[in-house]
């Protein structure tokens, strides 16, 4: 019997009804990960049975086969071993990804909605859902902000790494002139905090406001104040949605926002570890930046933290971040 199993067993477990439901995610959790790595191990048992029978028979087409089946089996494995690196207590849980614009107007608005989609392809490419909670669309170009959540296992875990300041150097699209501008922008990850983790919010300790939503949406989401901004007076925190037609679940989708980030708060506070936070949340500016996207004169995507370089931008920015949250992962374990 594991541990979690024997505290289970204990008598008046059931009825701490908080730290049971805890315990039961953790043995969930726990059990799906030990199928993942059976299921992987017999997996790859089998194909090493067909791999020493093609070979023994010179079957080409079966290798041919194989090698195909491989490719899938390999990234498997990978992202089994990317996950053995989060060891985070909240790395499980769902991101809330929120994306700013520095200065600069429509150039930084522009590269905002970049990294927008290049968020929302990573998460597609490894089966996650995404849900928009906030998204106001530049003047011209662009986004004014974003803030999107990904639901799935440990998408806080690895999208954590993706929390600061990114620039983008290129022709401006936006220049007459051709020249070459330098953008910015900035994202802050926060895990999305699920049942078993408990927020106290005092409905007196909140100022709700409701406004037009601005952008596309048609008459109604126009016409009417649909948009709700939600201040935690305490703290000063302020969070809005404008995503929903609907009045009710723009503030739903409010109060999940700001129970993320109320739990990122606290648990600064309570752990005396601010200074990670202060390093993120610097200047939108130069010599801040954690990567830099480079499309001219040569493309290159370079990380300041982990000094991988990788010349394919286009990729990157099609979603292919693995290589980046790998490096910061084993960078951190090994720390």
């Amino acid at each position: 019997m594991t541990e979690l199993e024997s505290r289970m067993a204990t008598p008046g477990f059931w009825d701490r009804n908080d730290e049971a439901r805890r315990t039961v995610e953790q043995l969930k959790r726990a059990r799906k990960t030990v199928e993942d790595w059976t299921a992987r191990d017999r997996a790859l048992s089998h194909l090493e049975e067909l791999l020493e029978l093609a070979e023994g028979e010179s079957d080409q087409a079966m290798l041919a086969d194989l090698s195909r089946e491989l490719d899938p089996a390999e990234l498997d494995i990978a992202d089994l071993r990317r996950r053995s690196l989060l060891s985070g207590e909240h790395d499980r849980l769902g991101a809330l990804v929120s994306i700013h614009p520095g200065a600069g107007g429509t150039e930084s608005q522009d590269w905002a909605e970049m990294l927008y989609r290049m968020y929302t392809r990573w998460a597609e490419r490894h089966g996650y859902a995404v849900n928009i909670l906030d998204l106001q669309p530049g003047e011209e170009a662009g986004i004014k902000d974003a803030t999107v959540e990904i639901t799935g296992d440990f998408a806080y875990g690895y999208l954590k790494a993706e929390s600061g300041v990114h620039r983008l150097v290129r022709i401006s699209p936006f220049d007459a002139a051709q020249r070459r501008h330098t953008s910015f922008a900035s994202v802050f990850v926060f895990p999305m905090v699920d049942d078993t983790i408990s927020v106290n919010i005092e409905p007196a300790d909140l100022r709700i406001d409701t406004f037009r939503a601005s952008g596309a949406g048609g008459q109604h989401v126009n016409k009417t104040e649909s948009a709700v901004r939600i201040t935690h007076l305490p703290t000063g925190l302020v969070v809005q949605s404008q995503a929903e037609r609907s009045q009710h679940r723009n503030r739903d989708f409010a109060m999940r926002i700001l129970r993320s980030r109320l739990f990122t708060y606290y648990q600064e506070q309570e752990r005396a570890k601010t200074q990670a936070l202060k390093d993120v949340k610097k200047d939108i500016d130069f010599g801040s930046q954690i990567r830099s996207y480079v499309l001219q004169p040569y493309t290159l995507v370079n990380d300041h933290r982990t000094e991988l370089k990788i010349g394919d931008v286009h990729a990157v920015l099609d979603g292919e971040l693995d290589p980046f949250i790998d490096a910061y992962l084993q960078q951190r374990e090994a720390k």
